[in-house]
């Protein structure tokens, strides 16, 4: 497996404030160009596929937990994953770089103690990429999947502005050999979808089943349902939600962060 190359390092941008609420955490370094990673547990419950003619329920919420001790700073099976699943790819500038998954660096300035994490769209029960997008595009599902409709997508990237965890990508370049999970084309914007068409199959996101091999720590899963993996994980893990302080409440949370 790949690691973060010299280049990456370069390209690396100040994400100061992402964790303001992440306790010992304050200074936020994010490289653009970084590859990163997703994890996935080794003996994952069964997820129970969504009937074709129903619609998205409320009863449930997807998110994830991210267990940062598993994490392994030089693994990328994730965003490698990622990319062949939905079909993204890099161009080699870290400026316009689609950032569907990223690796973000967490230094405490008091300790110096680093901590590898990676970060996606948070799909937030409060998004406000939805708030602020002037045609619907962006779009939160019952189920709380946070989507962007490419069909209705204008480019104005409110939206990129808007997101606290800088998880949208805005297509520069043309597209070729897209994939049917992933229709897209310039001047729209996308972000991870957690592979919503997976999860209304039954199966957890290409992230997850790539990194059941590797470090197991991320856990999909329904956040309302008290029986399931991710919710008795979070019982015995303290976790974290990146920015609780704006009150967004994201879908995705963090374990061992401090």
């Amino acid at each position: 497996m790949s690691s973060c190359s010299g280049d990456d390092e370069k390209a690396g941008m100040d994400r100061r404030g992402l964790l303001q609420s992440a306790g010992a955490f304050a200074a936020t370094m994010l490289a653009p160009g970084v590859t990163l990673y997703a994890f996935g547990g080794g003996e994952a419950e069964a997820l129970q596929a969504r009937p074709a003619d129903q619609p998205a329920s409320p009863k449930q919420r997807w998110g994830m937990l991210i267990d940062l001790n598993k994490c392994s700073t030089g693994c990328n099976a994730c965003v490698t994953a990622c990319k062949d699943y939905n079909g993204w790819q890099d161009t080699g500038r870290a400026d316009i770089d689609p950032q569907w998954i990223r690796k973000v660096t967490l230094k405490d300035p008091q300790t110096g103690v680093e901590r590898s994490a990676p970060v996606m769209c948070q799909h937030c029960a409060s998004p406000p990429c939805v708030d602020v997008c002037p045609t619907g595009a962006s779009m939160k599902r019952a189920d709380g999947i946070v989507l962007v409709n490419k069909h209705i997508c204008i480019g104005c990237r409110y939206c990129m502005m808007a997101c606290p965890f800088k998880a949208r990508s805005f297509i520069h370049e043309d597209e070729t050999g897209q994939k049917v999970n992933n229709p897209s084309g310039k001047g729209t914007v996308e972000g991870c979808t957690l592979c919503v068409d997976r999860v209304d199959a039954g199966q957890r996101p290409a992230c997850v089943e790539a990194c059941a091999k590797e470090g197991g720590a991320l856990i999909f899963g329904d956040l309302k349902d008290p029986q399931s993996e991710i919710s008795q994980a979070l019982r015995k893990l303290p976790s974290t939600k990146l920015r609780a302080d704006l009150g967004v409440d994201p879908g995705v949370q963090y374990a061992n962060l401090t």
